[in-house]
Order: structure tokens, then C-alpha cells, then sequence
């Protein structure tokens, strides 16, 4: 029957199916070509627009370029007027100075002028020759009179190069000069070549004449400036032998022409806008650069030349302008083009509109109308599949686990156990895949919300650490993990997410690595966009840019890596980590006005890399790189996929860098917020793992030729109050011990223990190394012989058999793990504070508590009695939500209540609803009758009886429920201790409630 009804119905549908093809075929030719003919008319108005525009555009473009070309010979003009306008005010105060000289020097008898009246003349009027660097008087001496002149001066003319001026007809030596050029005095003039020439041209023409551009001692470009002085005045149109016969000397000084224009074009407006040029042009074939760059501009901007008159006669200069930048294209040549086109297209799409407007709405509006119910239908579906997969896999699972673990607290033989134990880590694996597949179908029907909980960065990657610790220990692999001291130590979020994508990078990188490293690093973003950003190109898509795998093999050389080996990563090098490291030392505290923290976090490792064709598709739900990876390596492929959500969710990014046969580096980015100590509220619990503050002011001599693994020891040393300092030898570390080579240990106190990495220490070490370390006690370099402790990454038993050490400390390190073996290895009792454990604090809370478990599974029952009874509960348990009613009476014979939510006849919710009603009634009768002290508040504190969900879901619908029907909180089957301690803490504990 139920068959032949489901054919029934398919065989009415058919024919309604193909009518409903046939009129779809009809409606859809004619739709056809209404499109077609409305595409048409779309692309001739388009290109008619496209057409006026562009006419447009070039005729208000060639307008604009017209007017700045109007404005670049207007601003050349002005720039060229004023330069030589200071130009000559310059010219005129060197004459004036030159008419100074021939009035006290020549026509006073004696001269009232002397070289110490002219400095200190000059020097007090400098103000009024800011672009001279100094001024000297050279005075003309002919051959015949130069002994008497030598005589009466004291000393002897000297050429440029400060040797005796040989003889010559006539000569120029300087006897007055300003302090600045104090150097010149003695030296003739003449005896430099273009000095000479132009000496000749001044005092032949009576002008101020001008050298070529030069380089002055300040470094810019100047010209030396050159004025004759006469014995007598001289007519304007006197004759060449006359002026030679009557010049007396000669006043000249060094112009800097830079600082000229530059002072000039900073008091100009657009002087930004304009480059300024200033050429010697007295010979056309080879002009000189007297101010601007001789590079030419690359853009072929406007220019315009004016030429310069310096007042020398024999020179030629000129000033070019142009604009630094192209003149840009005028906002008008495209916001008026612009304005009529989309003028144009609007009315080309109001008749267009009009045309199909109606039709388009009308369908697409009954399409989305049945989209729209799809997806509603869809979204319930798979809501209601999450959550029924969630409880009906998730709860068997969670009796095989919780019965495992009860068959393990038992006494079983060792292949007993092990059987146990395998099956327990089978099952275990299983439910986190199911974990996983349901957190990717929780993500694209978008019900994964995040958790914003205070929680310890740094606890959670010591967690993970120990998660891989083992395999890290079998395959010999450095595993470590270094967080900037910048990161707030507690940070708000949800830790259990961050330590899914942690785990998810690190399990991978743990799986497909043989040799060498893993390195997890945590950094602030601001500090490792500024060690990376000047150093390294990015890389796209993840792709390290090799064009086959043969480009990317390992070369078999040492890096400075942690393990020694290549990273595909070139931003995690020694250089970038150490840039980093001396933002944490030099910086002041990283403050911000905002709450949110941007960390980046990087996993790296150097495993068998990813396959340059297979790099675009790893965050691909499911996907491995090729067949072969999951037969060898096993996995789903679908932690990266779930990773990548989470980050986004997250606020940050992801993204990788991989080289075959090199290795893999996966940086993510996440926005958390600071959360301070003193902040943390009851309704935002965090579990903190305080260290021991035994080790406060210790210190520790390490021995490690890595820099990089030496710094996370010294993190982790640092994390627990050890001060370090690092040596890359044994030999070093006893040369430091002994204050050998100019060494010592004076900044350390309470030297008391000698670290050393496995791969540093030497066989041949064993018997010299005791034997020094005595000696160096004995002459009283240390007042304690220091214990010797090697890290290692194997067991170690077996090494500290074979070396001569006190104590071997496993890796990979974690401050807890460290601190317990440095409280054996230095022989330091931990205070009874700080000693906590978790079962025994659990058990102290449970110990003697009557609890009511409510679940209608029997497997979990018993799994939830036995858990329970280990911690020293006493514990009844019913199958029903009803049961519990029945039980549940007042007054409460029951401290605490787990109940489970999807039961038969009354849920959890149910019941949970109607305890609490119970208890209203309870309370109001109480208050009505009762005459006592007692307040209201305190009777109702009494009558709340604590009730836990106990589910199976990991749905936050769920846990949101939980809260509104009135329950105080859930826990997941099998209980965890850790979480159970948690949930049950603030309830039990008379501290905590208190």
C-alpha cells in the first residue's frame, strides 16, 4: 500500500510537470526577444553616451591645460624678477663694502683700516649679506713692489696650494678677510686659473662678475662673487688701461646661490606645486647646474625658461619651471562629462524600465517567495537534524566513554588495559569528529555563536603543548611555543574555540612532520606588522612563488631556526624574532584607547609541505592534498575548513606559506579583549593556573648554540621568575662561571643552575665538567657549585644514566611541567598554597552531597552514579522527568540536581519549570506565614535547589533554553573533571557561594 500510494502520487505530478514545461517553453521565447531587442537598445545608448563624453573630457582637458600653462609662466616671471632683485640688493652691499675699502684703506694716510677692523666690520654686518659665507679684500701688487709688500705684511705671497707664488707680473694676496674665510689671507688670488679670469673681467668692465657654479664648504652650489676696487672714481665709459691703471685691489665673496632660491620659494605660495631650475648657460652646449636636481623629471610636465641677469657681462644664466607633477586631470573634465552621462543612462533606464520593469519584479518576486520557504524549511531541517545527530550519537558514545573510563579505575591486566585504552582513544577520536562535522554544519547554517569568557592565553597553549607531547617525543621533533610579553596575560573571549584552532594547526603540523620543528608564536599585530613589513613581499593565496617542487627542496645546511632546519616562512627568521624581541624591551607598555587586542598567532613546522597544485584548495571542507594523504597520514580534511570559519568569526584572517619538502607556516590573526583581574565578575568564571613563586630571584646559566630555542627557555624561565642569561658553549659557560676573558656572573644573583641542550653538551664534557665546576667553587667564583640540568627531547631515565647530570627536563617545555621538575632537580618544598589538585578539590566539593540524577538512558545513569560516587557523592537516580517531581520535595533532602533534557512523558525543561514553580509557592507561603527575623531573600536562597542540565547537544539554542526554563547551568556527558569541578564549584563550595 505505502508503495503504491508513493507511485500514485508521482504519476499525477508528471503530467502537471511537463504542462507547466510547455507553457514555461512558450512564455520563454517570447521573453527571449524582449530581452534581445531591450539589449540592443541598451548598448547604442551606452555607446552614444560613451561617445559624448569622451568629447567632452578631452575639450575641458585641453581648457585646463591651457590655463596651467598660463599660470606656470606667471609664477616663472614673478620667481625669476624677485631672484634677481636679491640678487643685486647682494651686489650692491659687496660694493658698498668695496667703497668702505677704498675710503679707510687708500685715501687715509695711515690706512685707518687693518685686518682686525675689517673682521670685526664684517662680522657685525653679516646680517645684511646672509647669502655671503664671507668677503675678502685681495689687494693688487705688481712684481716690483712685492718685497716691500711682503716685508711690510710679514709674511710671503702663497698660491692656492700654499706653496711660495713664483714669480709673476702682478699679483692679488688676501689682506683682509671675515673670520669665516680666515684661511684665505696670504694667498694670491691670481694664482688660481679661473680666479684670475675673473679678476681680469672685473676690473676690465667695472662690474661684479661671477665664477662658475662650484661647491661650496657648506655643500651647496655657489658662485664666487668678484668687485674691483679703484684708487680714484672712474667714469662709467672709461677705457680698459685706465680702469687696470687705476684698480687697487680686488673684494670678493662666496655666494650661495641654493640657499638664494630656497629662501626664496619658501615665501611664495605653490612653491610645493613648482620645481625650480637655475642653470649657467654661458656655454649652451654644456649648461651648469647652479640650483635643482640634473636629473630630469620623468613626467613630461609644462615648462617655461626666463632668463637671469646676474649683472655680469660675460655670464649667461636662466630659471626653469615646471610643474612637479603632471597638472591633473580637472575635476570638471570628469564630473561634467560624468553628470551628462548619468543623466543619459537615467533616462535610458527609466524608458527601459518601463519597457520590463513590471515583468522582472513580478517573477522575481514569486521567486523569491519560493526561496524563501525553501530555506526556512531548509534551516528547520537542519536545525532539528543538528540537534537530533548532537543527542542520538553523541549519547551512546558518551556511555561507551564513560564505562571505559569507569573499566580503567578498576584493576585490569596490562593487555586488558591497553585493550581498554585503545578503544577509549577510538572513541574519543570519534567524538571529535562528530564534533567536527557538526561545528561545520553549525557554521554554515550560522548557529555557532562564540563564548566571552576571561580566560589564560598562555595556560591554554601550555594545554595544547601537553596534547602533543608524546608524539612530539617519539619522532624527535622540537615542539615549543613563545608568547610576546606584551600579550595581556588574560584576555577575554572563548577560550574553547581558540584552543580548537590551536590544536586543529598544531595536530596537522604534528601529522605530517618527521624532523626538525614546531613553533607556535604569539605576537601583538602592531609589533609584527613593523618587524615584517619593510623585510618581506607578501604572499599571495599562500604561494611561496617556486614554478616547480624541485625549487623548493631543503638544501641540507643549518639554519637559525629552532630545530636547525629550513622554515617556509621567511618572516619568522631569526632577524624578524629579533626585532620583535627588542620591541619588548625598548618599548613602553602597549597601551591602547580601545579593549580589543589583535594577536597573531603562527604555527610553523618543517614538515613535507603542501603541494604548490594542491595550496588552493586546503581550507576546502574534506579535502586532502591527494589520495595517498589520508591512507598514509590519516584525516578528514576538515579542521582547516572549521579553522578558517572560526577565525573569521573571530574578526582575523588566515592564510599559510608552504614549500614542498621544506615545510608549512599557518598565521592567523584574532580580536579578543583585555580583561583585567580586578574586573573578572562571578557571572564570567575563568579557571586561572597560578605559577609558583618559589623561583622568584633565581638565575640560570643556558647553554644553547639556537638563539631562537634559547629565547623560549628563556620565556618559559622567565614565566616563572628565573632570570637567565644565554652562552652559545659549555666552554663559555664555564669561562662565564670562572670570570675568564673578561666574563662574569655579577648581574645574576643566586646563580643556581647550569641548563644545557642536548645537542651542546659533549661525551668528552662528562668527566672535565664536574671537576671545573669544584674548582670554580673551591676559588670562590660561585658560593654554590650550580646543578647541572640537560634538556632533552627523549626520556629521561635513560639520558641522565648516561651523562653526568643532576636532573634531565623533557620536552617540549611548559611553565608546570618545568616548575615540578625544578622543585625535584634544586630540592625547593612548594608551599602548601600553591599546591592545588583538581581530582582532590573535586572530591573535597562532593565528598558526602546527597545529588538526584535524572536521566532516562540506564547506561548513562550508571556512568553518571559511578563518576559521581568516585568523588564521594551520594547519589539516587531516576529514569524520569516525573520521578524527579516525586522526589523532589520540600523541604530538599538534595544539595544539587542533574538532569537530562530529551527524556519521554516530561523533558528536562518541563521539569525543571515546575521545580521551580514549586518553589515560588514555597517561598510565598513562607513569606506570608512566617514571622521570624528571617528575610525573604535568605528563604529563597534556601528553597533554590540547584539543577544542571546534563546533554549530550553542543547546540547554544540548547544552553540557551537551559537558561530560561530556569536551570543553573548544563554539563556535557561524561562529566570531565575539570568541567564538572566548574559547573559544581560555585554551588558546593561554601566559599565560593559565600
Amino acid at each position: 500500500m505505502g508503495v503504491g500510494g508513493g507511485g500514485g502520487h508521482a504519476t499525477v505530478s508528471a503530467p502537471a510537470e511537463e504542462a507547466g514545461g510547455k507553457d514555461g517553453k512558450k512564455g520563454g521565447s517570447g521573453w527571449r526577444v524582449k530581452v534581445r531587442l531591450g539589449r540592443l537598445a541598451v548598448v547604442l545608448w551606452v555607446l552614444g553616451s560613451v561617445a559624448v563624453w569622451g568629447t567632452l573630457h578631452c575639450n575641458i582637458r585641453r581648457a585646463a591645460l591651457r590655463k596651467a600653462e598660463e599660470g606656470l609662466v606667471s609664477m616663472c616671471e614673478e620667481r625669476a624678477r624677485m631672484l634677481q632683485d636679491q640678487f643685486a640688493v647682494s651686489v650692491n652691499h659687496v660694493h658698498a663694502l668695496a667703497i668702505l675699502v677704498a675710503t679707510f684703506h687708500y685715501e687715509k694716510r695711515p690706512p685707518a683700516l687693518d685686518q682686525d677692523t675689517f673682521a670685526e666690520y664684517t662680522a657685525r654686518t653679516s646680517f645684511e649679506r646672509p647669502l655671503l659665507s664671507g668677503v675678502a679684500y685681495a689687494e693688487r701688487v705688481v712684481h716690483a713692489d712685492r718685497e716691500r709688500f711682503e716685508r711690510q705684511q710679514g709674511w710671503i705671497i702663497k698660491t692656492m696650494k700654499h706653496e711660495p707664488s713664483p714669480v709673476q707680473d702682478e699679483y692679488a694676496p688676501v689682506i683682509y678677510s671675515q673670520e669665516t674665510i680666515s684661511y684665505i689671507e696670504g694667498l694670491d688670488m691670481m694664482s688660481g686659473e679661473e680666479d684670475r679670469e675673473n679678476i681680469l673681467r672685473s676690473r676690465a668692465s667695472g662690474k661684479a662678475v661671477l665664477t662658475r657654479p662650484f661647491r661650496l664648504m657648506s655643500n651647496h652650489l655657489g658662485v664666487v662673487l668678484t668687485f674691483p676696487v679703484y684708487l680714484n672714481d672712474l667714469p662709467s665709459d672709461a677705457k680698459v688701461d685706465d680702469r687696470v691703471a687705476a684698480t687697487a685691489g680686488y673684494l670678493g665673496g662666496a655666494f650661495d646661490v641654493e640657499s638664494l632660491v630656497e629662501n626664496l620659494l619658501r615665501q611664495l605660495a605653490g612653491n610645493q606645486e613648482l620645481v625650480v631650475n637655475v642653470y649657467d648657460v654661458t656655454n649652451n652646449s654644456n649648461p651648469l647646474v647652479m640650483y635643482g636636481s640634473e636629473v630630469p623629471l620623468g613626467n613630461h610636465s609644462p615648462s617655461h625658461i626666463c632668463m637671469l641677469d646676474f649683472g655680469d657681462p660675460f655670464r649667461s644664466h636662466h630659471m626653469v619651471c615646471r610643474y612637479r607633477n603632471k597638472p591633473p586631470i580637472p575635476w570638471s573634465a570628469i564630473s561634467t562629462p560624468s553628470g551628462i552621462f548619468v543623466i543619459a543612462m537615467l533616462v535610458g533606464y527609466i524608458i527601459y524600465a518601463a519597457w520590463s520593469r513590471y515583468d522582472n519584479v513580478k517573477e522575481d518576486c514569486r521567486k523569491m517567495e519560493e526561496l524563501k520557504k525553501r530555506a526556512e524549511a531548509a534551516d528547520v531541517a537542519k536545525s532539528q537534524f543538528l540537534a537530533t545527530v548532537s543527542h542520538e550519537i553523541r549519547t551512546p558514545m558518551n556511555g561507551v566513554l564513560g564505562m571505559l573510563d569507569m573499566l580503567l579505575d578498576t584493576n585490569l591486566k596490562s593487555t586488558q588495559r591497553d585493550y581498554a585504552q585503545t578503544a577509549q582513544v577510538c572513541g574519543k577520536a570519534l567524538i571529535s569528529l562528530i564534533n567536527e562535522v557538526l561545528d561545520r554544519a553549525k557554521i554554515e547554517a550560522g548557529k555557532l555563536d562564540l563564548e566571552s569568557v576571561p580566560f589564560d592565553l598562555r595556560s591554554i597553549l601550555d594545554d595544547v603543548i601537553s596534547l602533543f607531547s608524546s608524539k612530539s617525543r617519539e619522532r624527535n621533533i622540537e615542539l615549543a611555543v613563545y608568547v610576546s610579553e606584551r600579550v595581556p596575560e588574560i584576555l577575554l573571549g572563548d577560550p574553547g574555540r581558540f584552543r580548537q584552532i590551536i590544536t586543529n594547526l598544531v595536530g596537522n603540523s604534528i601529522k605530517f612532520t618527521e624532523r626538525g620543528h614546531i613553533f607556535v608564536q604569539v605576537h601583538l599585530a602592531d609589533h609584527s606588522n613593523l618587524a615584517t613589513e619593510t623585510k618581506v613581499q607578501p604572499v599571495a593565496n599562500g604561494m611561496n612563488g617556486h614554478k616547480d617542487e624541485t625549487t623548493a627542496v631543503a638544501a641540507s645546511v643549518s639554519h637559525n631556526t629552532l630545530s636547525g632546519f629550513e622554515a617556509a616562512d621567511s618572516r619568522n627568521s631569526w632577524e624578524n624574532f629579533k626585532l620583535l624581541l627588542s620591541y619588548e624591551k625598548n618599548e613602553m607598555p602597549y597601551e591602547s584607547l580601545s579593549d580589543k587586542v589583535t594577536l597573531v598567532v603562527s604555527v610553523e613546522d618543517t614538515g613535507i609541505g603542501i603541494p604548490l597544485d594542491a595550496q588552493g584548495k586546503v581550507f576546502t571542507p574534506f579535502m586532502q592534498a591527494d589520495s595517498s594523504t589520508s591512507r598514509t597520514y590519516g584525516g578528514t580534511g576538515i579542521g582547516l575548513s572549521i579553522s578558517k570559519c572560526l577565525v573569521e568569526i573571530m574578526g582575523g584572517q588566515i592564510n599559510f606559506v608552504s614549500r614542498p619538502h621544506v615545510g608549512s607556516t599557518f598565521t592567523f590573526t584574532a580580536v579578543l579583549q583585555r580583561c583585567d583581574r580586578n574586573a573578572m565578575s562571578d557571572s564570567k568564571p575563568v579557571m586561572l593556573h597560578p605559577l609558583p613563586s618559589s623561583f622568584k630571584g633565581l638565575s640560570a646559566l643556558l647553554v644553547d648554540r639556537r638563539p631562537v630555542r634559547a629565547t623560549v627557555t628563556k620565556y618559559h624561565l622567565q614565566r616563572l621568575g628565573i632570570t637567565s642569561e644565554v652562552v652559545s658553549s659549555i666552554e663559555l659557560a664555564l669561562d662565564m662561571l670562572s670570570g675568564r676573558n673578561g666574563s662574569s656572573l655579577t648581574s645574576m644573583k643566586r646563580l643556581c643552575m647550569l641548563l644545557i641542550e642536548c645537542d651542546s653538551w659533549s661525551l668528552k664534557m662528562d668527566a672535565s665538567l664536574r671537576s671545573r665546576l669544584l674548582e670554580i667553587k673551591q676559588n670562590g667564583c660561585t658560593p654554590v657549585s650550580p646543578k647541572v640540568i640537560l634538556l632533552a627531547a627523549a626520556e629521561s631515565n635513560e639520558l641522565k644514566a648516561n651523562y653526568a647530570v643532576d636532573s634531565v627536563i623533557t620536552k617540549p617545555l611548559k611553565a608546570s611541567t618545568l616548575a615540578a621538575c625544578l622543585f625535584q632537580a634544586l630540592g625547593i618544598t612548594q608551599s602548601s598554597d600553591e599546591k592545588h589538585d583538581s581530582t582532590g578539590s573535586l572530591r573535597g566539593l562532593l565528598l558526602g552531597k546527597n545529588i538526584l540524577v535524572v536521566d532516562d538512558n540506564r547506561v548513562n545513569l550508571r556512568v553518571a552514579a559511578g563518576t559521581l560516587k568516585k568523588f564521594g557523592a551520594k547519589v539516587e537516580c531516576v529514569e524520569s522527568g516525573k520521578d524527579a517531581l516525586t522526589r523532589l520535595q520540600v523541604p530538599y533532602k538534595f544539595d544539587l540536581c542533574l538532569m537530562d533534557i530529551q527524556m519521554p512523558e516530561m523533558d528536562g525543561f518541563e521539569a525543571t519549570r515546575q521545580i521551580r514553580a514549586m518553589e515560588a509557592k514555597a517561598n510565598e507561603q513562607a513569606d506570608t506565614g512566617d514571622d521570624s527575623e528571617t528575610d525573604g531573600a535568605t528563604r529563597a536562597a534556601t528553597l533554590h535547589l540547584p539543577v544542571l542540565a546534563m546533554t549530550a547537544d553542543v547546540i547554544q539554542a540548547t544552553h540557551e533554553e537551559c537558561t530560561k526554563c530556569g536551570m543553573d547551568g548544563y554539563v556535557t556527558k561524561p562529566f570531565e573533571e575539570k568541567q564538572l569541578f566548574q559547573a559544581v564549584q560555585k554551588f558546593l563550595d561554601p566559599g565560593t557561594s559565600s
